[in-house]
């Protein structure tokens, strides 16, 4: 693996910004991908919605097909025998303008803020930009707002079996947005450690729980 570094941004506005464009679903995430094509190359299905006119008439229906436990409508793109996506070319995707909103929101700095694995072997190119991201953190505020991002990913690996079934994804990337989403109950917790110790395992479930089932801060 190379020993390049790759600037990510400051943590907190970049938190601030993925966490807002999360809750407005044709914004899509500004990447700083440079010449790293790993997402268009790691074996992903990509999911396409009906109203996604644009990208579905420039794929070819042979390449689709309908999405399990999705509204009809709702369709898959696979990969090649690479694992490819069969839009990719050797200059770059083929359809970029066009490309389905899955591609304009997929950030892969998600799994280096959250410390959480992109996948197996097959997401080898994504885990390789992962491994380079570095984020800076030029206030108190942004050390604090990624230690409680990492402490909520932790929490969730660790205790997965304590969560209602279905609550924590098995999807690696549902999970790091998860624990994006839910970061401030840790953050509360933490700073009200500060004090005294962290609360119990079942109290911190508690509160997770009820923070996914209501609106979520957008930081």
């Amino acid at each position: 693996m190379p020993d390049e570094t790759v600037p990510a941004g400051p943590f907190s506005p970049w938190l601030s910004a993925t966490l807002r464009a999360r809750r407005l679903p044709t914004v899509g995430a500004d990447v700083p991908c440079g010449t790293c094509s790993g997402c268009c190359r790691a074996s992903f299905f990509i999911h396409i919605g009906p109203s996604e006119t644009e990208a579905l008439a420039r794929i070819p229906q042979a390449l689709l097909f309908p999405a399990p436990g999705l509204p009809e409508g709702h369709v898959l793109m696979g990969y090649d025998e690479k694992g490819n996506c069969p839009m990719w070319r050797d200059e770059g995707c083929s359809i970029y303008a066009h490309r389905p909103q899955t591609c304009r929101d997929f950030d892969c700095r998600i799994f280096t803020a959250t410390g959480i694995a992109v996948g197996g072997p097959a997401q080898a190119p994504i885990a390789e930009r992962v491994a380079q991201w570095r984020f800076t953190y030029p206030t108190q505020e942004n050390h604090a707002e990624r230690e409680a991002v990492l402490a909520t990913a932790m929490f969730m690996e660790a205790h997965g079996d304590l969560f209602p079934e279905g609550m924590v994804p098995v999807n690696p990337t549902q999970r790091a947005l998860l624990a994006l989403e839910l970061h401030r109950v840790m953050y509360d917790f933490q700073l009200e450690a500060d004090a005294g110790p962290m609360p119990a395992d079942d109290v911190i479930r508690d509160a997770l729980v009820v923070a996914a089932q209501g609106p979520r801060s957008a930081t």
